[in-house]
């Protein structure tokens, strides 16, 4: 049995693929868009290499490569016997809420012949059918936003006593930008002293440890941690027992570029330490 775990992110085109893709680079997996199936059994036997320290990837394979329905039949069967672990993830949607995606977005279908989205549809979801059939999993994301599709791919994918807890997304953000939409707690930070005006620091960012342990290093800074780790301790074992999956966590500075960088960095550790599955964005670092 080979040690990498492959999985397959297929289906109807609008159904959420790229966003499972995303949701798999989150927890770790080594991820590729749309590579031709051809090349599958040399990428895996690449990435097999132990001294790449690569256990798991994923990638999309679609409708998009010309020659997928032709060659898959052959190749995932030959890679299974060959004792790659390689696990089909199916996403469909009904056929309504494939028009309304495609009507947002205005794009044209992959596959459509004459134009028509609802023509293309069909067509895919014919030329689909066997490889569904084929699928480890089937995931209907007809009624989920990007959010929950994320919840419900990272919690198949990850150890069962892991996909019990819920998954934090820590960001850092500036004021001035605004705060972000899909916060769920917001924290402001801006009461601590700036390194933007310290001249020798203003021209770094939150991941230099000059900026870190300046902004670490006063009573104010190690007080709100302290504070801040006690409000998680009591907050976070709350939301789980009310069942909730996700959980993000916004802390805004002026510019999104020092602080708040440095704070969310410290939440993302304290996250990362107690064996949470935590992803960090500094949203505006780069905008300041």
């Amino acid at each position: 049995m080979k040690n990498l775990r492959v999985v397959i992110i297929t289906g109807l085109s609008g159904s959420g693929k790229s966003t499972a893709l995303r949701a798999l680079e989150d927890i770790g997996f080594f991820c590729v868009d749309n590579l031709p199936v051809v090349l599958l059994p040399r990428f895996l036997k690449i990435q097999s290499d132990d001294s790449k320290g690569i256990t798991k990837v994923a990638m999309v394979m679609d409708m998009r490569e010309k020659s997928f329905l032709e060659k898959y039949t052959r190749i995932f069967p030959k890679l299974k016997n060959m004792g790659y672990r390689i696990e089909i993830l199916f996403l469909d949607s009904s056929d309504d809420a494939l028009l309304h995606r495609f009507s947002e977005t205005r794009r044209v279908h992959p596959i459509s012949v004459k134009g028509s989205v609802m023509e293309g549809i069909n067509l895919e979801r014919e030329k689909l059918a066997p490889l569904k059939q084929m699928a480890d999993k089937v995931i209907d994301t007809t009624s989920y936003n990007v959010h929950q599709l994320k919840d419900v791919v990272q919690r198949h994918f990850i150890s069962s006593y892991i996909s019990q807890r819920m998954i934090i997304h820590v960001t850092s953000f500036g004021y001035r930008y605004g705060i972000p939409a899909d916060a769920d707690i917001v924290l402001d930070v801006r009461f601590l002293s700036n390194p933007y005006f310290i001249e020798e620091l203003k021209h770094y960012d939150g991941h230099h440890p000059d900026v870190r342990d300046y902004v670490l290093g006063s009573e104010e800074s190690r007080v709100f941690i302290q504070k801040l780790f006690q409000l998680m301790e009591f907050l976070i074992p709350l939301y789980e027992k009310e069942g909730k999956a996700r959980l993000n966590i916004a802390l805004g500075c002026t510019g999104g570029r020092h602080r708040s960088v440095v704070l969310a960095n410290q939440l993302g550790s304290y996250f990362s330490d107690k064996n949470y599955i935590v992803t960090i964005n500094h949203r505006d670092i780069n905008k300041s």
